[in-house]
């Protein structure tokens, strides 16, 4: 910052608790300037964007290849000050309080220029933060003036992305599996489990209620086991970089040998988890309820089911209430969230696991 530019910094003004915003609210803020001295402003401005970026590099033999691909969602730009005519004649030239154009030359002095953009109402994915990959929208001032080096600030907004109302319907509908096994080599007979969940689509801090129906046919007892994982995938140039991680696991109680059982649990989602990203072309967040059975000296029979996390703010369906010693405090229905035709397949969320 030069001597004349003491600061300048931009703050956007928050619309609700959580400070989030998502496609046709408006965000309004000020840039505020504080300068030393009198200072001629040769342009001052303010943009809104919005974009998703994944970058990585991979090693080839000798040859660094670099993955790189890009989406723009919108770009906006408004003028408070602008001296020279140019490509940007026709974005908009902000005025004061009283209607008249700002003043090119500014004394010293703290100085507060408001804006007011309205975000696009189209389908635009979550802000989101990733190992290789981020969808970031954002607000940046730019003061500009002759033969010096342009002055910046920003800041980032989290946006929220809406639902299509149509797939909330695909969102509640059940889900159900089995899955049998046959013991073998140090252990006899079968296991197998029939697992049912109530839905697809569940909010930050709900539960997700899950009724398995287990048969232990085996010499040895086996013990139900929970894990709720993510996957994040990037995409460019044709490739695609996956990575997995598992946010909470839980034990049931164990079933001894020859008994089946009824075990119902509910998975507490955490209130700070993501929430998925499903309407974007170059990056995904995605997750998985996995319900196994652990067996010793076997393989596990696994159940996966796919599940969409939404946000906890507004939510299309109100969540119904489990009793059950573990059952989630009800929570505030979230914003509408991404559309279930995007959703991939069981079989392609497999692959380069």
């Amino acid at each position: 910052m030069s001597s004349t530019v003491k600061n300048i910094s931009v703050n956007c003004n928050a619309i609700n608790e959580k400070n989030t915003f998502t496609s046709g609210d408006f965000v309004s803020g000020q840039i505020t300037l504080e300068l030393a001295k009198d200072c001629q402003i040769d342009s001052l401005s303010i943009k809104f964007k919005g974009k998703a970026e994944v970058l990585w590099t991979e090693r080839h033999g000798n040859i660094t290849v670099v993955y790189h691909s890009k989406d723009k969602y919108f770009s906006i730009k408004q003028y408070f000050i602008r001296e020279q005519k140019g490509q940007d004649d026709l974005q908009a030239l902000l005025t004061d309080q009283s209607g008249k154009a700002y003043c090119n030359v500014v004394a010293p002095g703290c100085h507060v220029y408001p804006f007011t953009f309205q975000i696009p109402a189209q389908d635009m994915p979550s802000s989101f933060d990733g190992s290789r990959g981020k969808i970031v929208y954002s607000l940046e001032a730019k003061l500009s003036r002759s033969m010096r080096i342009d002055s910046k600030a920003s800041t980032k907004i989290n946006f929220v992305s809406r639902v299509d109302p149509d797939s909330i319907l695909m969102l509640m509908k059940p889900q159900h599996e089995s899955k049998d096994k046959k013991m073998k080599f140090l252990n006899s007979g079968t296991v197998g489990m029939d697992v049912n969940i109530e839905k697809m689509g569940y909010c930050q801090g709900e539960g997700i209620k899950v009724v398995a129906s287990i048969q232990n046919n085996s010499s040895r007892e086996i013990k139900p086991k929970y894990c709720v994982y993510r996957k994040h995938s990037f995409f460019a140039r044709g490739e695609r970089r996956v990575g997995t991680k598992d946010l909470l696991k839980e034990v049931g109680e164990p079933i001894p040998p020859s008994a089946n059982q009824t075990v119902t649990r509910v998975i507490n989602i955490p209130p700070d988890i993501d929430t998925s990203i499903l309407n974007c072309s170059i990056i995904k967040a995605e997750y998985r309820l996995r319900v196994y059975l652990d067996v010793k000296y076997a393989s596990d029979p696994e159940i996966k089911f796919p599940i969409v996390i939404l946000p906890a703010s507004q939510h299309p369906f109100a969540p119904q209430p489990v009793e059950h010693p573990f059952a989630p405090q009800p929570v505030e229905p979230p914003p509408p969230y991404g559309t279930y035709e995007m959703y991939p397949s069981l079989s392609d969320f497999d692959k380069k696991c």
